[in-house]
């Protein structure tokens, strides 16, 4: 009885010594996008996030404008829609936005502010991380439709709480944050077979919240800093019927049957970022039948207007390791965590690696 025992107890302890000996790895590379399929290695993915030109030093940030005109097929797909455009917002000089407001708060603003409202590009920075690795399922034995779920959402960042969202419950698109992001094609949370819409809220981690504490009562401005970030944003699955094959193709560099995608659409941040992606491209290995090959993509746009805040910081010694930049690179000792506190690169390393092993335990397997 003991011996059976004892063989029972081993042959557990193999099988979730197998379950996690291999849990996905990164490993640099100049882009993943471009990665050749036959380099990759088990369990690994490879991934790059470094601009061809960085928006500035130390900065893994490129202008929206850079990007829309040196990569076209990525700002296509990985921009809120194909046709986003920087939008423009009306701000006084001093920096308060005019969007949404009403004729008579504008007025009453110009009453009590001598300077003039006037138009201006609302200036974007990407960050844009690409990841490609290998599943040992067959693209037919996943059904992606079934993680589109809240449940799914919640095991890929427990740190962010999310609830479901109606498509009466969008926002309306008025205020400086909202304007430009509204579909020109459908609304948002609307017209896809398989999707859901979220609205979620995220608490900042560590040392953050104190220091935006700090910040709101040392700035003169009566718009305060928030300690959460709250958004909306639809998940879906797309039908076959949505798919342009041929631009994804496009898009992954690799030109085999695209068998599904997942996208998640944030279009709509209280502050710091103004839109974001996250576009999982699922694709037929061109050597083995039995693997699917996944190309994953993270964008988030940043109002260029956060950087502007790096003197504002400097001048206050208890604040110079809260710049913005540098929190939001993860250079900053405010930094925490392992979601958005952690910083950009962190974060979405992170999330890439924890989607890539939600897939190959069989989360998404028939």
């Amino acid at each position: 009885m003991m011996i059976r025992h004892t063989v029972v107890l081993w042959v557990l302890l193999a099988a979730s010594g197998a379950a996690g000996a291999a849990p996905f790895h990164i490993e640099d590379v100049a882009s993943a996008r471009n990665f050749a399929v036959a380099q990759l290695k088990p369990s690994t993915i490879a991934f790059s996030d470094k601009p061809d030109v960085a928006a500035a030093a130390d900065l893994a940030l490129v202008s929206f404008a850079d990007w829309a005109v040196k990569h076209p097929t990525e700002k296509k797909f990985l921009a809120l829609f194909p046709s986003y455009t920087e939008p423009a917002v009306t701000k006084l000089d001093g920096g308060d936005s005019q969007a949404g407001k009403t004729e008579s708060n504008k007025t009453q603003s110009s009453k009590t502010d001598s300077s003039t409202p006037k138009p201006a590009l609302q200036k974007l920075y990407m960050y844009v991380a690409q990841a490609r690795f290998a599943l040992d399922r067959a693209p037919a034995s996943l059904d992606l439709s079934h993680d589109v779920t809240i449940d799914f959402l919640e095991r890929i960042d427990p740190a962010i709480k999310h609830k479901a969202l109606d498509a009466a419950g969008v926002v309306p698109f008025t205020d400086e944050a909202g304007t430009g992001n509204q579909n020109p094609d459908r609304k948002w949370c609307t017209g896809l077979t398989t999707s859901i819409c979220i609205q979620s809220t995220y608490k900042l981690e560590g040392k953050i919240p104190l220091g935006i504490m700090l910040v709101n009562k040392l700035r003169e401005s009566a718009k305060k800093i928030s300690d959460h970030i709250d958004f909306q944003s639809e998940f879906s699955a797309l039908a076959p019927g949505e798919i342009d094959d041929a631009g994804l193709r496009q898009l992954t560099s690799l030109d085999t049957p695209v068998s599904g995608v997942l996208e998640q659409n944030i279009f709509y941040v209280n502050q710091i970022m103004k839109f974001g992606k996250f576009l999982a491209v699922f694709q037929n290995d061109p050597s083995d039948p039995g693997k699917t090959v996944v190309t994953a993509f993270m964008t988030l746009a940043i109002d260029a207007s956060v950087f502007d805040k790096k003197k504002d910081f400097e001048k206050v010694p208890v604040l110079r390791n809260l710049v913005p930049a540098e929190v939001l690179m993860g250079h900053s000792s405010f930094n925490s965590g392992n979601s958005i506190s952690a910083g950009l690169p962190r974060y979405a390393r992170n999330e890439i690696k924890t989607v890539a092993g939600m897939l190959a335990d069989g989360v998404a397997a028939k």
